[in-house]
C-alpha cells in the first residue's frame, strides 16, 4: 500500500515562495480600474452633449444678431413682391401733378381738383415734380391706349368696353372719356362717357352703364392709379375690391386679381393719353 503522506500546512507559502495575499478580497484592482474607466465616461458624455446643446444657441443667437433686415411692405415694381399689388406714381392725368395714392399714402395718382382745364405735359417722367405744381382739372377727356396692344384703345361699344382698334369718327368719340373725381373716392377717379354714363365693373366684367345713384354703383365706377411696370402707364385698382385690377383679356376688359407674371403685368398696363375726339 502506498505511504499516507501529510497535506502541508495551508500557511506555509509555495514552493516559489509566493504566498496569496489574504488581506484583501480577489479581484479588487480590476473593479477599481472598472470603474474609473465608467466614471471616464460618463464625464466625456455629460462634456459632449453639453458642448452640443451650447453650439446651436450660440449660432441661433449670431444668427439673430445678424438679421436686422426688415420685411417690406407693399411692391414697388423695381423689385416687385410675389404677393403685394403694386403701388406709388401714377402720372394718370396732367403728369406734374403730385398727390398721395389712396391707402399706401405714396406720391401716387394726381388728385383732381376744380380748376380751370389744362392741357397735358408731354412726358409723364415729370410726375414726381414739385408739389405745388398745378393739379388737372375737374374734367379731362383722356383716351386709354393699352401698353401691349399700342393700336388700341378703351372702346366703350353695346354697353361693354373692349380694346379695339379706332377707325372713324364715331369710334373716337367712343374711345375718349371724361376724366373725373372718383364717384365714391375724391383721390381716385371715375370715367364718363360724352352720352353721361360711367365706366363701371358688374360682375367683374367693365361696361357704360348709367348712374343710378346707389353707393354700390358709386364704388364700381371708382378706380384707384396704382404704379406700372411700364414707364409713363398705370394700373388701375378698383376701390372696393382691393387687389383686384383692369385688365384686358380677349380684348375685354375686366377686374382681375393681382398676379406677378409679365402677361398681367403688360395687360394690366395703360396710358392715359389725349382725347381721341
Amino acid at each position: 500500500m502506498p505511504e499516507n503522506k501529510s497535506r502541508p500546512p495551508q500557511d506555509q507559502p509555495w514552493e516559489n515562495g509566493w504566498a496569496p495575499d489574504t488581506s484583501r478580497a480577489p479581484g479588487t484592482r480590476r473593479l477599481w480600474l472598472a470603474g474609473g474607466m465608467a466614471v471616464a465616461t460618463i464625464v466625456a458624455c455629460a462634456t459632449a452633449i453639453v458642448v452640443t446643446d451650447r453650439a446651436p444657441d450660440a449660432t441661433s443667437r449670431s444668427a439673430r444678431a445678424d438679421d436686422t433686415t426688415s420685411v417690406p411692405g407693399l411692391i414697388s415694381f423695381a423689385t416687385p413682391s410675389k404677393t403685394a399689388p403694386p403701388k406709388g406714381k401714377s402720372g394718370l392725368s396732367t403728369p406734374e401733378a403730385t398727390t398721395r395714392a389712396p391707402r399706401q399714402q405714396e406720391a401716387g395718382a394726381p388728385k383732381p381738383a376744380p380748376e380751370p382745364e389744362q392741357k397735358p405735359s408731354k412726358s409723364p417722367s415729370h410726375e414726381g415734380g414739385s408739389s405745388s405744381a398745378s393739379k388737372p382739372p375737374a374734367t379731362t377727356w383722356r383716351s386709354v391706349r393699352s401698353v401691349n396692344y399700342p393700336d388700341r384703345y378703351w372702346h366703350a361699344s353695346g354697353g361693354y368696353v373692349k380694346l379695339d382698334q379706332v377707325s372713324g369718327s364715331e369710334s373716337r368719340e367712343d374711345s375718349t372719356f371724361k376724366l373725373i373725381k372718383g364717384l365714391s373716392d375724391a383721390s381716385c377717379y371715375s370715367f364718363a362717357t360724352a352720352d353721361g354714363s360711367y365706366l363701371r365693373h358688374r360682375s367683374f366684367v367693365l361696361r357704360s352703364e348709367r348712374n343710378d345713384g346707389s353707393a354700390l354703383f358709386k364704388q364700381d365706377a371708382t378706380f384707384c392709379a396704382r404704379s406700372a411696370a411700364y414707364s409713363g402707364a398705370v394700373m388701375l385698382e378698383s376701390v372696393n375690391y382691393p387687389g383686384r385690377f383692369l385688365r384686358h383679356q380677349n380684348f375685354q376688359l375686366r377686374l382681375a386679381p393681382y398676379e406677378h407674371s409679365g402677361l398681367y403685368l403688360a395687360d394690366s398696363a395703360f396710358r392715359l393719353v389725349a382725347g381721341l375726339a
